[in-house]
């Protein structure tokens, strides 16, 4: 998507669209794999010689951030295949709890849910019933504070991570002016 809005004037935009191309390729050649349940998903890890890891991470660059990126639309097929994978127990750093779900990952170590995840999922559906979950998920995950933490336990919102997470705070801001443009309806 964002290749297409550089002019390839310059030799190093030609050079940075000939790399895009090639990382794509590659993407496509190794990093979707036919897994035997799910059918063809990106794989988080791929090591060239057909083995895979399945999981995602919390942050961004992510696997369920890939439509937030640009890369590929909310409704690929091998997209929402492979999020139905990180967004269960097949994703080893996919928790769910008594407070909520959402992924974390080893920055946290198990158990710890991070909001950014839960900010990304609500970015990159359009889905208005998941749109709903994910704002009741984000208010209770602040635990009264009126921010937004890097992480949770999984049983207790108040047992969190970071007082203050900048980046967490930024993408619910973010996510709030994209409903108010697109699903006003949700918000107001």
């Amino acid at each position: 998507v964002y290749k297409r809005q550089v002019s390839t004037q310059s030799t190093g935009a030609q050079n940075l669209l000939s790399l895009a191309d090639t990382i794509d390729q590659a993407i496509q050649k190794w990093g979707i794999i036919n897994h035997p349940t799910y059918g063809k998903i990106y794989a988080y890890e791929v090591d060239g010689y057909g083995n895979y890891y399945i999981a995602d991470d919390a942050n961004i660059p992510s696997l369920l951030s890939l439509p937030y990126l640009g890369y590929v639309p909310n409704n690929d097929s091998v997209y929402l295949r492979t999020r139905s994978v990180i967004l269960s127990k097949a994703n080893p750093w996919f928790f769910s709890g008594s407070a909520g779900e959402g992924i974390g990952g080893p920055h946290n170590g198990v158990g710890w849910i991070w909001p950014m995840s839960i900010l990304v999922r609500g970015l990159t559906t359009s889905d208005d019933d998941e749109i709903e979950y994910v704002l009741d998920l984000i208010k209770s995950s602040s635990a009264g504070t009126g921010y937004l933490h890097e992480s949770f336990w999984k049983d207790s919102v108040n047992t969190f991570t970071r007082t203050w997470f900048a980046w967490t705070n930024s993408l619910f801001g973010e996510l709030i002016l994209k409903l108010a443009d697109e699903k006003p309806y949700l918000i107001f």
